[in-house]
């Protein structure tokens, strides 16, 4: 083996430089440093598959956890269908997940619980909870994230669910202001 001592290799005049060969492993010693100043291509990861969805507004029963409605915004591998994220093959992996629900609820002094839940495969992974007092027609936000290890076919949803004691309250899960995403992070 043959070490060449130069400060810069500049190929040809319009052509590109290739170091090594197909099969070859470039080793980056401990120590050394690399800078980038350009454009890098081939490398790094992308976060994908991702997706991002809005709710469809629905009304939700007192004391009942309900699977939100949702509409797809982005889903970069087509793996969000009926509300719900699938891992699709190959993608097994962590997953960074993040939802925000804006409740609309009609009753008057009451305390209320509401509850953001992220579900995998069917059960609660993730429980947001936050309680408030209403008296009269309240726009409540909670939000919830997570971090999940997942297999192929593994699946992701969101619920929601409103506790009040009032015998008849108007619960909507707002289009407006409700939303869930997540993708897959580079590892």
């Amino acid at each position: 083996m043959a070490t060449l001592f130069v400060d810069k290799v500049d190929p040809q005049s319009g052509t590109s430089l290739e170091i090594g060969s197909s099969g070859d492993t470039i080793t980056i010693p401990s120590g050394a440093t690399i800078t980038n100043n350009g454009t890098q291509t081939g490398f790094g990861g992308t976060n994908t598959p991702a997706f991002f969805a809005v709710a469809d507004g629905q009304n939700v029963v007192n004391n009942t956890y309900t699977k939100v409605n949702l509409t797809e915004v982005f889903d970069t591998n087509s793996a969000f269908a009926s509300s719900k994220f699938t891992v699709p093959s190959g993608e097994a992996g962590k997953y960074f997940f993040y939802a925000s629900l804006q409740n609309l609820v009609d009753t008057n002094s009451h305390l209320i619980n509401s509850y953001c839940n992220i579900y995998k495969n069917g059960s609660v992974y993730k429980e947001n909870r936050t309680n408030f007092a209403s008296t009269g027609i309240r726009m409540h936000t909670i939000d919830n994230n997570v971090v999940m290890d997942l297999a192929v076919g593994d699946y992701v949803e969101l619920y929601t669910a409103i506790n009040t004691s009032s015998s008849q309250p108007s619960v909507n899960t707002s289009d407006r202001g409700s939303s869930f995403g997540g993708y897959k992070i580079i590892e």
